[in-house]
């Protein structure tokens, strides 16, 4: 199971991944918190459509609808509402009823139930920064970090199911630095254009730590169902702009993994892995 905080997240991070492990049998369910709603156009080809501002909240839940398909996973709304990406100094207050603002112990309820329902053995979501600061991101974490801990308890949310206890869960990493760096150097090195010098300049300049990565998982064959996927989020991704920038070729080349931090596991397992299942597989 991945949790994720808006359509289009599933298929930036880790849905190569995702699309490896159908391949193989596996049943993957995306659990995706809210809407979208109040996600800015990024398309400039859909930027100022009004019938698509008007309509975003079918718009986006129709891409997500051909994402699915594209990835070969099941689906599933929590049913919140997006918080938006606060701008401004000092930030503004978040809007009334959106994701963020539900208390942790309600919202992580409706994930216990549908943990209880699918029966996950791995759970997948992001860490507490939320992999970048977005409030929706963060709560995403909150609610999974405390639906794992009590979808296996029978005390906890009696009301959603019979207790379910995942035994895994990882913190994706979509774009650890290290990858950023190695395909910069490549492009640098072999006279191409690298859309990533001013994204490594600003993460220098922040101090941010770079996260532990414990899992590497080979994927590189799912590389463009994954761009597929992301690319059906039309409203959400300019299919000529910096995401699609570098060959398929050179990033299987250069790095061939979706990466990811073991957070929490029940099971033993030898770090580093490469197998989100790794402590599972008899």
């Amino acid at each position: 199971m991945a949790v994720h905080a808006h359509p289009d997240d599933e298929s930036s991070k880790g849905a190569a991944t995702m699309a490896m492990y159908v391949a193989q049998g596996v049943e993957v369910l995306v659990a995706t918190c809210t809407g979208g709603e109040r996600g800015s156009i990024l398309n400039p080809k859909l930027q100022g459509d009004p019938w698509v501002e008007e309509n975003i909240h079918e718009v986006r839940r129709k891409e997500m609808d051909a994402a699915r398909e594209i990835l070969g996973v099941r689906q599933s709304w929590l049913g919140y509402v997006d918080s938006g990406l606060p701008e401004g100094d000092p930030l503004p207050p978040l809007p009334e009823g959106c994701f963020a603002l539900e208390e942790v112990e309600v919202a992580a309820g409706a994930l216990v139930k549908l943990i209880r329902e699918f029966r996950p053995h791995v759970i997948t979501t992001y860490d507490e920064n939320g992999g970048y600061p977005h409030p929706d991101h963060i709560m995403t974490h909150k609610i999974t970090m405390a639906a794992f801990e009590a979808a296996g308890d029978p005390a906890a949310y009696p009301e959603a199911g019979e207790p379910w206890q995942p035994s895994k869960l990882y913190y994706n990493h979509g774009f650890p630095m290290g990858r950023i760096r190695a395909l910069h150097a490549y492009l640098s090195e072999n006279g191409h254009d690298s859309p990533y010098g001013e994204w490594i300049e600003g993460w220098e300049k922040s101090g941010r730590a770079e996260r532990e990565i414990t899992t590497r998982v080979e994927c590189a064959d799912y590389f463009e169902i994954r761009d597929k996927a992301l690319i059906a989020h039309a409203t959400q991704i300019d299919p000529d702009g910096p995401w699609f920038r570098v060959p398929l070729a050179i990033q299987r080349e250069v790095w061939p993994t979706e990466d990811y931090e073991l957070a929490k596991s029940l099971v033993d397992t030898d770090l580093p892995e490469t197998d989100l299942f790794a402590g599972l597989r008899k």
